[in-house]
């Protein structure tokens, strides 16, 4: 590849900061790779003294590879790592830390499961309020939050503030860190130890970030240490394709270089070799819209290619057979299935879309672990309704249900492994009131029983008002109802084209079994059609992208409500259009589950065009 005029000036930049603004497509790991070699060669600097660091383990061993190629195949003493590996390997040195003394994930959710037993919370899912825990506490290491300042999401400040000092007592008794401690420790170790922060600042000369633009304020305030006082530091990132603020990341970070470094210079790669110019075009347009980034003039090397197909469908159905029709056109063009990627916003927006590409038998690989939407909570309670109403009287699809929408009915009646109502009847027939609750129950299931699973999920919905219960648990867990109401809604849809229990279960273990053989062969080199999230898909691309569902409340995503979130949702579907090599497909929906929806305020520059 021909190095543009652009590059060639990046690589050869000398002494002290620089800023390297790399679009889509424009080229960034050759700049890294070229100038480490610039660096050796023409600098004369001693690899050993050169730290290039990455975000992901993978990341930073294609970058090592790239490298050794670019030198013949000889190795040199480079370091490339994580910011995790780089920190962890401080720590090493000044506190003789092993790989014994780092958490594991597992470990992690096992002390959160048992301080949450131990405090008697009450939730529904344990795996999603576990996971959301981490991520609180992850959030209050890395902002470095004063514990007593951090409002919780997912219980009150009272019991977090708890969960996370005995969270970290645990650790401290068993001398381990987690990832997150890496970075504060180091932190903490290079403010408190001048010595030791002297001796890695004369070992780590020139630091080299790659995608500067993910950088959370911990990782920098670090890496700023590390860098004086020569201040040898080169990032290279794109503003616009900064999507992880979910994690810390601040693309305010890289927007302030300049300020913090007024000497520094500034490249911008503005040529993609990517994508046809019609895509960057439009990618272009989209995201001008945003306010708080970098002004860039974006060219296109490639032919202009084929236009952007921009197309509504009056519901999911339609736009899923349509894409269908699509892919197929596209394999007898000559196409191979890996060429084509759909992408989603959450990786439970490609649910529908999975199970029709299983209906058609066109091979596709997730690169995300799809939740299985009929292991949901609420999937489980409706599933229990139903197998109640055909006559099984398992102990435990009754004690799932009996309570929800509260009945009062105690468990100690339900003391034999299968129940039967008219013993429920004896155990209250000194309180008519709960033998007349008891009965309603009995014939609401005799009614679900010659019901069409559609119908049966509405009647259990507003009938027996299990509605009224998910508003009632939403409440208590701070969680927005529209959440859970969506999972009904969405398993009432799933329901609507099977004509018995029976079908619509057999169905379900179908899937159940397609989507764990999908789990396990998700990392395979097999010719398939990708199913990845927008978060996902970050640094990949396709001949062919699809990105559908381009809806408000789906993109930008209904929890998108600063001015700041939008602008993170809009700099996400900048990353799913330049993912694009020769078509792009951007399709959105006229209604969802009955109800209206408007296109994404992403697509009003495209509409009006």
């Amino acid at each position: 590849m021909r190095i543009s005029e652009a590059q060639s000036r990046a690589i050869a930049h000398g002494e002290g900061p620089a800023m390297v603004l790399a679009g889509p497509g424009s080229g960034k790991t050759l700049v890294i790779t070229n100038r480490t070699k610039y660096l050796i060669e023409h600098y004369g600097v001693r690899p050993e003294e050169i730290l290039v660091i990455t975000f992901t383990k993978a990341a930073a061993a294609q970058m090592r590879e790239r490298f050794e190629q670019l030198m013949g195949g000889k190795r040199y003493r480079v370091t490339f790592g994580t910011f995790h590996a780089i920190f962890f390997q401080i720590l090493k040195y000044a506190y003789h830390y092993t790989a014994s003394n780092i958490l594991r994930e597992e470990q992690k959710y096992r002390i959160l499961g048992e301080i949450a037993d131990y405090m008697k919370l009450e939730f529904e899912d344990e795996k999603e309020f576990l996971s959301d825990l981490a991520a609180e506490i992850s959030l209050v290491k890395n902002e470095q939050i004063p514990l007593e300042h951090y409002y919780s999401t997912n219980c009150s400040e009272e019991n977090f503030r708890k969960i996370f000092q005995m969270y970290q007592n645990r650790l401290q008794q068993s001398n381990q860190i987690d990832f997150d401690d890496m970075l504060v420790y180091c932190n903490a170790l290079f403010r408190e130890r001048k010595d030791i922060l002297a001796q890695w600042q004369r070992h780590f000369r020139y630091i080299l970030v790659d995608e500067f633009q993910d950088i959370n304020q911990l990782q920098y305030g670090v890496v700023r240490l590390l860098a004086q006082p020569e201040d040898n530091l080169f990032i290279v990132g794109d503003d616009d394709q900064s999507i992880y603020r979910f994690r810390g990341a601040k693309p305010e970070i890289m927007l302030n270089f300049r300020k913090d470094y007024p000497e520094a210079n500034v490249i911008l790669l503005d040529q993609n070799f990517r994508s046809v110019a019609a895509i960057t075009e439009a990618a272009g347009t989209v995201i001008r819209e945003n306010k708080n980034r970098y002004e860039k003039d974006i060219k296109c090397s490639a032919r202009q290619g084929e236009a952007v197909e921009l197309r509504c469908f009056q519901g999911q159905e339609q736009e899923a057979l349509y894409l269908i029709k699509s892919i197929r056109d596209a394999i007898k063009a000559g196409y191979q299935y890996s060429d084509l990627a759909i992408l989603t916003r959450t990786n439970t927006g490609g649910r529908y879309i999975a199970e029709k590409l299983m209906e058609f038998e066109i091979p596709f690989q997730m690169r995300d672990r799809m939740p299985n939407l009929y292991d949901h909570w609420i999937a489980e309670d409706l599933l229990a309704y139903l197998r109640l109403a055909l006559g099984i009287r398992e102990r435990r699809d009754f004690l799932r249900i009996m309570n929800r929408p509260k009945r009062y009915i105690s468990r100690d009646c339900v003391d034999t492994p299968a129940f039967d109502f008219e013993r429920l009847r004896t155990w209250y027939d000194d309180k008519p009131w709960m033998v007349q609750r008891i009965d309603k129950l009995e014939n609401d299931l005799m009614h679900l029983k010659n019901m069409r699973p559609y119908a049966a999920v509405n009647f259990i919905r507003h009938g027996m008002e299990y509605e009224n219960y998910i508003k009632e648990y939403a409440g208590y867990r701070r969680i927005k109802e529209e959440e859970l109401l969506e999972v009904l809604e969405e398993l009432q849809e799933s329901a609507r084209t099977f004509k018995t229990h029976l079908e619509w279960f057999e169905h379900i273990q179908e899937y159940r079994r397609t989507l764990e053989q999908q789990q396990t062969e998700r990392d395979g080199e097999g010719d398939a059609v990708i199913l990845s999230t927008l978060h996902s898909a970050k640094g990949l691309e396709f001949t062919e992208v699809y990105l559908p569902d381009i809806n408000e409340d789906m993109i930008p995503h209904r929890k998108a409500v600063l001015e700041a979130d939008i602008e993170e949702e809009r700099r996400l579907f900048y990353v799913g259009m330049t993912r694009a090599k020769k078509r792009l497909h951007l399709f959105y929906l006229k209604e969802r589950y009955g109800k209206r929806l408007e296109p994404s305020r992403f697509l009003e520059v495209l509409l009006r065009d």
